[in-house]
């Protein structure tokens, strides 16, 4: 287990889950504190360290108060790393619609949005934090996820703390749904047949074995994972020098059914071969 000196920094769109994922941490053991202010972040991490918390279970939860967020927030970083603190930032996301959704189910006003609208609030508010989410080390959209699958989130990226290396995240996703928004690096599998137009595959999905054995067994599907396992190993040493924890990839097809899941799981499958800590989730299929 590593000794050096670690800080999460839970921050992102209010709306987006910040709650629910402070009390995932909590309910992981971490010491964790709500709703603090950037410039107090090194004096948080400083009594943690006197009174011998575990280094690598402190966090705090931080949000928009002013328009300096994010140049406060970024002194504070250089603050801590400056003195030998390794701070981790996890962004929480979600669209605008799923924002406006939640606020209006329980009749807040969104902090921001002062004598405007709703949506003007969530505007600008990601203005303000898009250098933030930028520089994030791991970015969460919670947009089709409820408390459940936020919490089985952290857990995944924050329950095995002792365990070393680049966690990483393979998602499967349709095109005609969107790009996944959290996504470090996205491929597209649809230059494979579709088995969608395959009567009695159709119904299917990608982790039934005849659709898995009908896309790999196509022409390129092959040669398109050895490449692109080649390349992870590449990209995730990368990642390492860089001090990058987690990675989203992101595999699509036409609508996230049949190629895309076949795909993902071999991707997934073959990490882990190498010895990678993989999670694999698969955002839309039953979204048809």
């Amino acid at each position: 287990m590593s000794t050096e000196p670690a800080f999460v920094i839970v921050t992102g769109m209010s709306g987006a889950g910040r709650s629910t994922a402070a009390k995932a941490l909590e309910d992981l053991g971490w010491f964790v504190i709500d709703n603090l202010p950037p410039g107090l972040l090194f004096a948080m991490a400083e009594e943690a360290g006197k009174v011998k918390l575990a280094a690598d279970k402190v966090a705090a939860v931080v949000d928009v108060r002013s328009l300096a967020f994010t140049t406060d927030l970024n002194a504070a970083i250089e603050e801590l790393e400056g003195r030998g603190v390794r701070v981790r930032v996890v962004f929480l996301e979600a669209s605008d619609e799923e924002l406006v959704r939640r606020f209006e189910n329980v009749r807040r006003p969104h902090p921001l949005q002062g004598e405007g609208r709703l949506v003007d609030g969530i505007t600008r508010e990601r203005g303000i934090l898009r250098e933030v989410r930028a520089n994030a080390d791991l970015v969460i959209d919670t947009s089709t996820h409820n408390v459940h699958d936020l919490r089985n989130k952290i857990v995944a990226y924050f329950g095995g703390e002792d365990r070393p290396g680049l966690r990483l995240n393979v998602v499967s996703f349709g095109f005609k749904y969107g790009l996944p928004v959290d996504a470090d690096l996205v491929v597209d599998c649809r230059f494979l047949p579709n088995p969608h137009w395959v009567p009695e595959l159709r119904p299917m999905n990608g982790l039934d074995p005849a659709v898995s054995d009908y896309v790999l067994g196509q022409p390129g599907a092959k040669e398109f994972l050895d490449a692109y396992e080649e390349v992870l190993q590449v990209v995730a040493a990368g990642y390492a020098r860089e001090g990058k924890s987690y990675a989203t990839l992101a595999v699509g097809c036409t609508g996230g059914k049949h190629r895309s899941v076949a795909m993902a799981e071999q991707v997934a499958a073959r990490l882990r071969d190498r010895g990678m800590e993989v999670q694999v989730s698969h955002r839309d299929v039953g979204r048809e």
